[in-house]
């Protein structure tokens, strides 16, 4: 079993964490450090994906300025989507060359996670066909956006535990017309270390993973334990590099 460090980093802005994950990916595609995997909170954000629509932002720069959101451009696949207080994201670095080789079976385990993740709260979240992300009766609880370069991941997931859904007015989320939820607008209050805790658990099981707590370590701390394959050419992903 491969290992996996995991580093809850509270509210970080969007630019910072973006930054991070750059470092971080170089450094995996290295050899240099195991598999990670960040937990952050994002201040009032929304980013546009490189195949994105800038008409799925419906609100003009001076009404952001206003609401103190920021804008940011990103190399992820998806369209266009919000962050904010409430939300959990991850960033997962892994290298899927020991994993699966497969991006879309990345994608899909991703939701799998957070699908369990839920269902420890007596939420029966699941997949709308041709979709990605995770739905809750029509409403998408949990965005899903990847990046994948020479096999080494970035970006990941977004999922509303008590988010202020009224932020999603200022954007068409993922260009889909589909409502947004959350877990507090399902009735479920819960701490965010308990909602972090299953998705860790969770993340483990599903790929596969030993996960270790970096703490506030560095990330060069978290060395490699294990065996690196050759590096192929190709890059895999939504969003090819």
């Amino acid at each position: 079993m491969h290992s996996c460090c995991w580093r809850d980093l509270g509210r970080v802005d969007y630019g910072e964490a973006f930054a991070l994950q750059r470092a971080l990916v170089e450094q995996r595609k290295g050899g240099e450090i195991a598999d990670q995997f960040l937990i952050v909170e994002h201040p009032h954000t929304i980013t546009l994906g490189r195949n994105g629509h800038m008409e799925n932002l419906v609100a003009r720069e001076d009404e952001l300025a206003r609401a103190g959101v920021a804008f940011h451009h990103t190399d992820r696949g998806g369209d266009i989507t919000y962050h904010g207080p409430g939300q959990i994201v991850g960033y997962p670095i892994l290298d899927l060359r020991e994993w699966q080789r497969d991006v879309v079976a990345y994608v899909r385990a991703i939701e799998q996670v957070i699908i369990d993740a839920l269902a420890d709260f007596g939420l029966a979240a699941g997949r709308e066909p041709g979709m990605t992300g995770v739905w809750i009766d029509g409403a998408k609880i949990a965005a899903i956006g990847v990046h994948v370069s020479r096999w080494v991941t970035s970006h990941g997931f977004a999922l509303n535990v008590n988010t202020d859904l009224s932020y999603f007015q200022y954007i068409v989320p993922c260009g889909l017309v589909k409502p947004v939820t959350s877990m507090a607008a399902l009735g479920v209050v819960a701490p965010r270390e308990n909602v972090i805790e299953r998705l860790v658990h969770h993340f483990g099981r599903v790929f596969d993973r030993r996960l270790a707590s970096a703490g506030a370590r560095a990330p060069e701390i978290c060395a490699r334990e294990d065996e690196r394959a050759d590096c192929p050419a190709e890059t895999g992903e939504f969003i090819y590099d």
